[in-house]
């Protein structure tokens, strides 16, 4: 299927701690009740062993948005807030956005 009308927002953590994955994850799912969500996939790196691919990260957020007005939205709702200064800042030493839209 070829996605049309999609604002693409993926983000890669890496932790200071291994062991605070679990704990990352769970900050991750607060954020499935954001209305602006229209899909939401939260990975870990494949097993996977390809020169061109980077299994450098410990958890990945792939979310996508309906327009980049709605992807705004989600960046300033209070429950993403909350997860950025109560897990991604405290946990993580590195994150990694990438954002697409269609072309």
């Amino acid at each position: 299927m070829f996605l049309k009308n999609t604002f693409v927002h993926h983000v890669h953590f890496w932790l200071k701690n291994k062991a605070d994955k679990q704990q990352l994850i769970d900050g991750l799912n607060t954020l499935i009740p954001i209305t602006h969500i229209r899909d939401m996939h939260i990975g870990v790196p494949a097993d996977t062993h390809r020169d061109v691919v980077d299994r450098s990260y410990d958890v990945s957020l792939l979310l996508l948005f309906n327009s980049a007005e709605e992807e705004e939205a989600y960046q300033v709702d209070p429950t993403h807030h909350n997860f950025a200064e109560n897990f991604a800042k405290p946990l993580c030493s590195k994150v990694v956005v990438q954002d697409s839209v269609n072309i």
